[in-house]
């Protein structure tokens, strides 16, 4: 009993496979592709929830990401003005200040970027 129900199983795994199809009527097969069609249209739906789902988690992070870069593009701001109440904790207005001038050095300063690239003193 056991291994025929087996046996009925394999053949219907077979046919939805679309394996072994050639012993099937028309009406067979129409039940056979309405099956599938179903099954199909579930994946596809619940395929379609996870990407609105990953994109809407994308969107969260984006905007996560440029309200940190905008507090940090007004804090490098704050800082380059002399505002030293914007330092980062752990740093110095020195390292931040070198910082700012090696990631937007003056007009005209390649020696002194390279200087401060460096580590170097800046002497003119």
């Amino acid at each position: 009993m056991l291994s025929k129900g087996v046996a009925e199983k394999t053949r219907e795994l077979r046919k939805l496979r679309g394996e072994e199809l050639q012993g099937l009527d028309m009406e067979e097969l129409m039940k056979l592709e309405k099956l599938l069609d179903g099954k199909l249209r579930r994946v596809v739906k619940t395929k379609g929830d996870k990407i609105l789902k990953e994109t809407d988690a994308l969107k969260n992070k984006e905007a996560q990401l440029m309200e940190e870069n905008a507090r940090l593009r007004q804090e490098t701001v704050d800082i380059a003005h002399g505002e030293t109440n914007a330092l980062p904790q752990g740093h110095s207005s020195l390292s931040i200040t070198n910082y700012c001038i090696s990631v937007h050095p003056p007009q005209g300063c390649n020696s002194f970027d390279t200087s401060l690239k460096l580590g170097l003193p800046f002497s003119n």
